[in-house]
């Protein structure tokens, strides 16, 4: 079990800058490279009984890729263009539960 969970650490670490930004891609002279929040999670486990000599282990992991944007160079100029798709899936919760705070702090002020 050891040597799989070692295994797993050193390609998730391995990873580095490439995971979170992609190749750049040239299209019409300009040069975009994507950019993503990447996180990975591992875990691992092992159980042994003597009273019946039951032995077992299990283990498993996952990870999640969220495009942020791009870095986009046309004409000598870089800037980074945000996706706005995930802006927004990220700013409606937050606004949700912002007001919802907001709703409960005033009601509590007015007492």
């Amino acid at each position: 079990m050891g040597n799989i969970t070692k295994d797993l650490a050193d390609t998730v670490s391995n990873g580095g800058v490439k995971v979170a930004y992609g190749d750049p891609i040239n299209i019409d002279g300009n040069t975009i490279v994507p950019v993503a929040f990447n996180s990975f999670g591992f875990g691992g486990g092992d159980a042994a009984s003597d009273d019946e000599n039951n032995l077992g282990s299990g283990g498993g992991g996952g990870g999640m890729s969220v495009p942020i944007g791009a870095y986009i160079t046309r004409n000598g100029d870089t800037r980074f263009e945000p996706n706005l798709v995930v802006l927004l899936a990220v700013a409606i919760p937050f606004v949700c539960v912002a007001g919802w705070s907001a709703s409960r702090i005033i009601k509590a002020l007015k007492r």
